[in-house]
């Protein structure tokens, strides 16, 4: 059932941090009217069903590279890859997860847009020279090679730029470098025999997370104001809202002339 939230609406008048997630940041970049109706108006996009199965190879990823942090060891793929990097072990991990406050993750304050900033990391590595870097595992099932090249995944791409940028204000040494880790599940076996079969990649990207204190800015004063944004162009939501609410209103203007005078 849909309904109006109350929690997580932002009040002008309050001069409180306001928490923002990383998620949130993605709804501002892809639609702003979106991000309004949902923060400071309470109507979020109607929700999806939880992609369970793409959460259980996260965790079973998680669980295999805890295994290697606790020997400091590299995995098989970062070996593979020749990647200068092991997983990284701090006390903090399960909080940056989310597996202590469930979905706060890494928090960090922005001083300029009075923000609370948070991101729910899925790993992070550190290199030989003491940097961190920033990891995030993806679940797919493609005839194709995983590759960051389609347009709706430079959403990807922004989301290692928010986790590098989240660190950095922790006061880390962040890498520029960030990679994602493809579990890419094959569908054309000649047998199922009850089980999932992937074929494992890393991809590397170099992000440039500059773009955020700016959006973050942006974003505060969106919330700030009471003019509702217009759509984004390609948004499909506010398309069907568009559309849907046109037609209904054809239909009863129609409906309104067929009636006997």
């Amino acid at each position: 059932m849909y309904y109006k939230k109350s929690r997580g609406v932002f009040d002008p008048q309050s001069k409180e941090p306001f928490k923002i997630s990383r998620s949130k940041i993605e709804l501002y970049t892809q639609c702003p009217r979106c991000f309004y109706m949902d923060v400071r108006l309470g109507l979020s996009r109607p929700s999806t069903p939880p992609y369970t199965l793409n959460s259980a190879v996260d965790n079973l990823l998680k669980n295999e590279f805890d295994l290697l942090r606790k020997k400091g060891e590299k995995h098989e793929l970062m070996e593979k890859y020749a990647i200068d990097a092991i997983p990284f072990s701090h006390p903090d991990l399960p909080q940056w997860r989310g597996e202590v406050t469930a979905f706060e993750g890494a928090l960090v304050m922005d001083e300029k847009s009075n923000l609370l900033i948070n991101g729910l990391v899925d790993d992070v590595w550190q290199d030989s020279q003491g940097n961190l870097v920033m990891v995030d595992y993806k679940s797919t099932s493609s005839a194709k090679a995983p590759s960051l090249d389609d347009e709706w995944k430079q959403s990807y791409k922004r989301q290692i730029e928010v986790y590098q940028w989240i660190f950095r204000k922790l006061g880390f040494s962040v890498s520029k470098l960030g990679y994602f880790v493809f579990a890419n599940a094959m569908k054309n076996l000649p047998k199922f025999d009850g089980k999932l079969e992937f074929e494992m990649s890393i991809l590397p990207y170099e992000g440039n997370p500059d773009w955020v204190e700016l959006t973050l800015l942006q974003i505060r004063e969106l919330l700030n104001s009471d003019i509702i944004p217009a759509p984004a162009h390609e948004c499909e939501y506010c398309a069907y809202k568009q559309q849907s609410v046109q037609i209904v209103k054809f239909l009863k203007e129609k409906q309104q002339l067929s009636l006997p005078g």
